[in-house]
């Protein structure tokens, strides 16, 4: 099976935050799955595979978030492989093993009524997201890595994964890290999927990494592991709305943030006349490491403990190809500083699917 999907987005940070102005940005995905039974009589077995193309201009510039206000922003626009990875099931199909390069981010700490809003960080948890040297194997660069996942019961699963370190893919400068040098990022969860969803998990790093702050008697950055833990709570309150709340936290030694949470909730459809209306509204908010937050005060700022992002999305399909989507967000503190006007950003998304 063949898929193409075009998102643009519109994005005018209005007041606040850096600087305002308008941008713009896109991303194009070819999307390929092929049901290796059928194609070749390997029983179980299937493949899948992202080619993605971004451009456009980086919008959180302005807006000068830590969370970010689009979930298509790069920070190198290009065409790359995003996701290539084979599948194999098992025990009568309730067990799955996934190798490849593969996205961390589409399977662990998701709250699926929280994917119609732009702010990245009510996909993956944003310590989970900034965690490792070089972020967390997910858009847009993934990783090698292998997957695991039972479902003992038809409402309960187990699953985990590990992935390297480093993240990488054909298209961007070194390509794919296949020597392991930064370690591993190891996450796994433990889920139950009756009426409604609820997830524990935990993550660390299998090499330790420099402290943000703290030093030994030489000078020398001590050395920390990564880690943390997140939830998920996920519940339908009528027919038609679903109430969402997640959060994580890190050991806030080697990273900017140290807890976060997001809440809010998914009505669908908004208007019984529109099937394929949908309204979304989130609160997300990141809490500021200590370390992160006493370094940035011996640069002379003055940061506040958190900053929180509220966002409000209307979506609605125009036709069977075409979607629009304005979105609205205020961000009060952005990146934490004080000295920085809360920001309002407003947006419109346009999503083709052929």
């Amino acid at each position: 099976m063949l898929a193409l999907d075009y998102k643009l987005d519109l994005i005018d940070a209005a007041r606040g935050g850096a600087d305002t102005g308008a941008r713009h940005l896109d991303a194009l995905t070819f999307s390929a799955d092929l049901d290796l039974d059928r194609a070749i009589g390997w029983r179980g077995a299937s493949a899948h595979i992202d080619v993605l193309n971004t451009s456009g201009a980086a919008p959180n510039d302005l807006s000068a978030s830590l969370q970010g206000v689009d979930n298509i922003e790069v920070g190198s626009r290009r065409l790359r492989l995003y996701q290539a990875w084979m599948e194999q099931s098992f025990a009568g199909d309730r067990a799955a093993l996934r190798l490849g390069l593969y996205d961390v981010s589409g399977e662990f700490g998701v709250a699926d009524s929280a994917g119609l809003l732009l702010g990245p960080a009510f996909g993956m948890n944003p310590e989970l997201a900034g965690s490792g040297p070089s972020g967390a194997a997910a858009y847009p660069s993934t990783a090698l890595g292998a997957r695991i996942v039972w479902r003992p019961t038809e409402t309960s699963y187990l699953q985990a994964a590990v992935v390297n370190a480093q993240v990488g893919v054909p298209g961007e400068p070194g390509g794919v890290d296949t020597g392991f040098d930064q370690g591993e990022l190891v996450i796994a969860e433990a889920g139950w999927t009756g009426h409604g969803k609820l997830a524990l998990g935990a993550w660390a790093y299998s090499q330790r990494m420099d402290d943000q702050r703290a030093v030994d008697a030489t000078g020398a950055p001590l050395r920390r592991r990564p880690h943390g833990a997140f939830a998920v709570i996920e519940q339908p309150v009528t027919a038609t709305t679903t109430a969402f709340l997640k959060g994580g936290l890190s050991e806030g030694d080697t990273q900017p943030l140290k807890a976060t949470w997001q809440a809010g909730l998914q009505v669908q459809p908004l208007f019984a006349s529109r099937p394929d209306s949908a309204l979304a509204f989130g609160i997300s908010r990141v809490r500021l490491a200590k370390s992160y937050r006493a370094n940035a005060a011996d640069a002379g700022l003055d940061l506040d403990r958190a900053e929180t992002l509220v966002e409000l999305s209307y979506s609605d399909q125009l036709s069977p190809k075409i979607r629009l989507q304005p979105d609205l967000q205020y961000i009060r503190r952005p990146g934490g500083d004080r000295a920085v006007k809360d920001a309002v950003v407003a947006g419109l998304r346009m999503e083709v699917a052929f």
